[in-house]
């Protein structure tokens, strides 16, 4: 039977400081590199295994499942990396500490910049510090300059039609280590959330997402993982 697991990467620095991160490449803090190792050994203590393991292109993903492979001495399975597995993309709001944002603009406002479902954040300004257009892991693509949840579950479901599920249906067990917003995309469509579901349904860092699945890749069962 196929099996899957998703897995938000442990605490990063901008988590701990409370900051708007989207896009902008920022490391774990200790707190999320023990986060990640406690994922690891409770993956491998549960029976978890895998053949295929996915991920974004930053570093906070990245390295979260690299520590998640060690603590199961399977560093040597095969990872594809791809941008499309990044965080929401949260435009002019990259950078900013989130209590002083509600300061400023307003508890409600915030609210909804974070919570709705189709209304972006104001979008990065140009000759912002924090535009990774430049960066050559975004070459050829264009990079967004702020995306609602709506936006990013639209450009997550292409890769999980094209790469994640097709791994699933010829029978791997597969590990996929994103982001809170990009993972809820694909929590919303495995699940089959409405839009109030999935903007109620809280990931936490480090936890593991298991779903057994159906040969027709539907899902029979979700559960968190206990890591405590």
């Amino acid at each position: 039977m196929p099996s899957l697991v998703l897995l938000r990467h442990g605490q990063s620095a901008w988590n701990l400081e409370n900051r708007f991160t989207g896009w902008w490449d920022v490391n774990l803090s200790d707190r999320g590199v023990e986060e990640a190792r406690v994922a690891g050994r409770a993956l491998a203590a549960a029976g978890h295994d895998f053949d295929r393991c996915f991920t974004s292109v930053q570093t906070r993903a990245i390295r979260t499942l690299h520590l998640v492979l060690e603590e199961m001495d399977r560093l040597w399975l095969p990872v594809d990396k791809h941008w499309r597995l990044n965080e929401r993309h949260y435009g002019g709001l990259t950078g900013l500490d989130k209590a002083e944002t509600a300061a400023r603009h307003g508890d409600e406002q915030v609210r909804i910049w974070r919570r709705s479902f189709a209304v972006p954040p104001p979008p990065l300004p140009e000759g912002s510090p924090f535009d990774v257009s430049g960066d050559r892991r975004y070459a050829g693509v264009a990079v967004p300059r702020t995306e609602s949840l709506r936006d990013t579950i639209a450009r997550v479901l292409p890769f999980w039609e094209t790469m994640i599920a097709p791994a699933l249906a010829s029978g791997q067990r597969v590990l996929v280590v994103a982001h809170g917003n990009s993972l809820r995309g694909l929590v919303k469509h495995l699940s089959g959330m409405d839009e109030q579901e999935i903007l109620a349904f809280e990931i936490p860092t480090g936890t593991p997402i298991v779903y057994d699945l159906a040969d027709d890749l539907a899902p029979r069962s979700r559960s968190f993982l206990p890591v405590g």
